[in-house]
């Protein structure tokens, strides 16, 4: 277990920072790693496998159905709470996948993706001193909203195994020492970024039982819902006892390859939803009008189009898998979204960061050390590992891959 308070007498944009693990000690502030990388990648040329955008478009029924709604005139405010086509979209969605039943008027609220979603869920309901438990390693985010927020993040740790099934799995003892009376939220990644782990039922429910236990509420990140491979994605709001106490959070980006949107939503109880709005107002106040019918319309796709997207994600998956295992690095075979972790150690690199700068130089690809996703008292655990995305065209996949090779060469 790892907690995380910033240091006092900190100015609240340097709180949010030192949160992210961007404050360095004469105060000034890093660049993110995604940025570094990135900036790597187009000094160099390389090919970007840090971060999770796809390079390709999404369904063209979604795309078309944008432009209908900007040459039909939907270019301005829409209301507060998102538009009725597509907060109704939103519930027939949670009933046609997970039997939830959410009230379109009073329980759906859409957002400017699911990062102002958690922020403004957390700004919400976190205040000075709270604790937010989270597994670890994390989406970024969590942490610096966390940190502005005033609140403790005491994280858990995901434990790797090298053996085939394993993949990154939380001990139950070490979740439940972490959830205590000052628990005000646990917030639940699941299917998981960077890992691509899903949670099993018995885990979900661990959590469901601490949360009532302690009086905590659930949050949870669930955006690569559709992307899984092979296994069933389960919303903690179904499980039981949950429903009155989870605030569930998706978006359309990673389904719908429409990342730049900026879609997405939160589905809870009225009064939890209530809440959130009175933050979430103030922070965008609204956002895209044209994508908000488009994004209706691709909800309500047929099954074949989600199977479809998963199946030729986890094609692209294994790809990578197959070159990065060839060039001698070791990976958990990710059971969803956009990413593999590998373990750099095999081919003798301890530090995935200073690999991940001289990657770029070397072989022409780009990835991100796991460390930029861990508490600085925790990444020695972390060290070796990196991520790369797989979220890119099959060719692209393919040269990146031929590239690799070229570290099993020494």
């Amino acid at each position: 277990m790892s907690d995380f308070i910033p240091a006092p007498g900190l100015a609240p944009w340097q709180r949010t920072a030192a949160g992210a693990g961007l404050l360095a000690p004469d105060g000034t502030i890093a660049a993110t790693i995604f940025a570094e990388m990135s900036a790597l990648a187009a000094q160099t040329g390389a090919i970007n496998l840090g971060q999770g955008f796809p390079d390709e478009d999404g369904p063209a029924e979604v795309l078309e159905a944008a432009r209908r709604a900007i040459a039909d005139g939907v270019n301005q405010y829409p209301p507060g709470t998102g538009m009725p086509v597509l907060r109704e979209a939103i519930a027939a969605h949670q009933r046609r996948w997970y039997g939830i039943e959410v009230d379109a008027a009073s329980e759906v609220l859409v957002t400017a993706g699911a990062t102002e979603a958690l922020a403004a869920t957390l700004l919400a309901f976190v205040d000075a001193g709270d604790e937010v438990v989270t597994f670890e390693p994390y989406y970024d985010a969590y942490a610096a909203i966390v940190a502005r927020a005033g609140g403790v993040h005491r994280t858990v740790p995901l434990h790797w195994s090298r053996e085939p099934g394993s993949g990154w799995r939380p001990d139950h003892d070490e979740l439940r020492e972490a959830v205590t009376d000052r628990t005000r939220v646990i917030l639940v990644n699941s299917p998981h970024n960077p890992t691509g782990a899903g949670f099993d039922v018995e885990t979900l429910s661990l959590v469901v039982e601490l949360a009532e236990r302690h009086d905590a509420l659930i949050v949870t990140d669930e955006v690569y819902e559709h992307l899984t491979f092979g296994v069933v994605h389960t919303p903690i709001a179904a499980l039981p006892g949950a429903r009155s106490r989870t605030i569930s959070i998706s978006s359309a980006g990673k389904t719908f390859s429409t990342t730049g949107w900026k879609i997405g939503w939160i589905t809870a109880p009225a009064p939890l939803v209530t809440a959130v709005l009175a933050v979430k107002q103030y922070l965008t106040y609204v956002n895209g009008a044209p994508f908000q019918p488009a994004i209706a319309t691709g909800l309500g796709l047929p099954d074949r189009f989600f199977a479809d997207a998963a199946a030729t994600l986890e094609a692209r998956r294994d790809l990578l898998a197959a070159g990065l295992t060839a060039a001698g690095l070791a990976i958990t075979l990710p059971d969803s979204g956009y990413f593999i972790v590998a373990d750099a150690s095999p081919l003798g690199y301890a530090d995935g960061a200073a690999l991940c700068r001289e990657l770029p130089g070397r072989v022409g690809v780009v990835g991100v050390p796991v460390t930029a996703f861990v508490h600085p008292d925790r990444q020695g655990s972390y060290s070796s590992l990196v991520r790369f995305a797989f979220c890119k065209r099959h060719e692209v996949l393919a040269e990146a891959v031929s590239r690799i090779a070229a570290l099993s060469a020494g």
